[in-house]
């Protein structure tokens, strides 16, 4: 079995490759010549940088690999799963995003037959507590109501 590269070293969306974080304090405002104290510490290109807490990276005997992580940006929050099915049949799988209140969000993932790696995310919310109030799990299952669970991959370590 190939070994899965999992692990990202940047959690944001296609495009933002070869983008480095950098400390706002180094940037002057192009009026003033001042630097803005009410940006982030740091960003990105054009934006802010994006925090990822992410569970360890899993492999069933099955041939599923799967990681998930609870991403924050700003105001905004969401759950990523990277994964690679490599049983050569599609799959049922759930993300679930779980905040503060009992407050969930789920994503149904369409996990086809090839075995290359693959994303799956949530929509965005706004954040309602700090962003370790939030975790996330995405469970890979045989298809069908009753399929058997085969993966489970959560963003705590």
């Amino acid at each position: 079995m190939a070994a899965l590269p999992l692990t990202v070293a940047s959690a944001g969306q296609v495009g933002d490759a070869g983008r480095t974080a950098v400390p706002a304090a180094s940037r002057a405002d192009a009026k003033t010549g001042a630097h803005d104290a009410q940006r982030s510490p740091f960003l990105l290109g054009t934006g802010l940088a994006t925090a990822a807490r992410c569970g360890p990276a899993l492999t069933s005997p099955d041939g599923i690999e799967a990681q998930t992580c609870v991403l924050t940006r700003g105001e905004d929050t969401w759950a990523r799963t990277y994964y690679r099915n490599a049983t050569g049949r599609s799959l049922d799988s759930l993300l679930s995003l779980m905040g503060p209140g009992g407050r969930t969000v789920q994503m149904r993932c369409a996990t086809g037959t090839g075995d290359e790696p693959a994303t799956c995310e949530t929509p965005r919310e706004r954040l309602r507590d700090r962003p370790d109030a939030y975790t996330a799990v995405t469970e890979f299952a045989e298809r069908g109501g009753d399929g058997a669970l085969l993966l489970r991959s959560g963003s705590n370590t």
